[in-house]
């Protein structure tokens, strides 16, 4: 992703930068959703694995990015206080 438009990404419930998932940040993520323990902020279930997301600068919400197009909507975010062995 262009780290021009990372520079002006936020989150926009909290408005905390945001920065790419690392590997092993969505590989935990992604075990989570397999096991079928992730749900977004609004409880939706997650179902698909993420192939690139981004994290709040604060470590508590994620946003998955489809074909490099971030998908920055609020009831879909990913809280990341479900995930037990998230690397922080």
């Amino acid at each position: 992703m262009d780290s021009r438009l990372l520079d002006i990404l936020v989150c926009p419930l909290s408005k905390t930068p945001l920065r790419p998932l690392t590997r092993a940040e969505l590989d935990a993520l992604n075990r989570a959703i397999a096991a079928g323990q992730m749900h977004s902020v609004t409880g939706v279930a997650l179902e698909a694995p993420l192939r690139e997301g981004l994290i709040t600068r604060d470590g508590k919400l994620i946003y998955r990015v489809e074909d490099g197009i971030p998908v920055l909507l609020g009831d879909e975010g990913i809280g990341t206080v479900q995930l037990n062995d998230f690397p922080r």
